[in-house]
């Protein structure tokens, strides 16, 4: 995968390092400036632009919501609280400095995950669901065969541009499908699941704590959008005993 690094601290960034150390991942350039990235992103292929959020000018999340064509992007910050804007964004994975290796290379897996889920449907087609008449299981198209997932067991599902993620209690690994979460949404009834968030669908039975900004659900914190806070909210005071 071509990539690019957005950051206007060379000397401090060990992104490059680690780049060079990883075999699917060709740096093609590193820029200090969203202007010169800019150049870059119209005249070389990229696949995934690693970008600092605290760049001069404009910032690195402004600067992302100017493209109209995003590639994959992964943020990086000295500042945990613009996470959120990340997932706003539907950034793939966001990068507290300093960042280590090891947390680097699971934001670059993921990234590889979903470039060779994208090479796989090579007309950008969506993948179907199935939805059957007792509506408690869903058929998905995964890896080239239809998955199986029972209601019960779904966890969250998380929702990136055309691929969704969903993390169930019988896999340690997500099911990753090219769809829409709106799709899927439609498919699963509300008694069961809710959207928290534009890029989260949560199952209700297995959220261990609530605060009024995220769900805590296996120790994975995931936001709540301001678009969504009244209906989950309601729909939680309505569960409670």
């Amino acid at each position: 995968m071509n990539c690019i690094v957005i950051d206007k601290s060379p000397v401090q960034n060990n992104l490059v390092e680690y780049i060079r150390t990883v075999p699917y991942l060709e740096l093609t350039s590193y820029c200090t400036s969203v202007f010169e990235a800019y150049e870059i992103l119209q005249t070389v292929k990229t696949d995934l632009v690693f970008i600092d959020t605290d760049l001069p000018k404009v910032s690195g999340v402004d600067f992302i919501k100017s493209l109209d064509a995003r590639p994959m992007v992964i943020f990086t910050s000295t500042n945990s609280n613009l996470a959120i804007e990340g997932y706003n964004l539907n950034a793939l994975d966001f990068l507290l400095k300093p960042v280590s290796f090891d947390r680097f290379l699971k934001a670059a897996n993921k990234a590889f995950e979903f470039h060779a889920l994208k090479r796989s449907q090579p007309n950008g087609e969506f993948e179907g669901f199935t939805e059957n008449s007792s509506n408690d299981f869903v058929l998905v198209k995964s890896d080239y065969q239809t998955v199986k997932i029972n209601l019960e067991d779904i966890i969250y599902i998380e929702g990136l541009k055309d691929y969704i993620k969903i993390y169930t209690s019988q896999n340690p690994k997500p099911i990753i499908t090219l769809n829409s979460l709106k799709k899927l949404q439609n498919n699963l009834p509300t008694t069961k699941f809710s959207r928290i968030h534009k890029s989260f669908i949560v199952g209700l039975k297995h959220i261990n704590s609530i605060n009024k900004t995220q769900v805590v659900i296996n120790n994975k914190h995931i936001p709540i959008g301001e678009s969504y806070k009244n209906i989950f909210m309601n729909k939680m005071e309505e569960l409670k005993i």
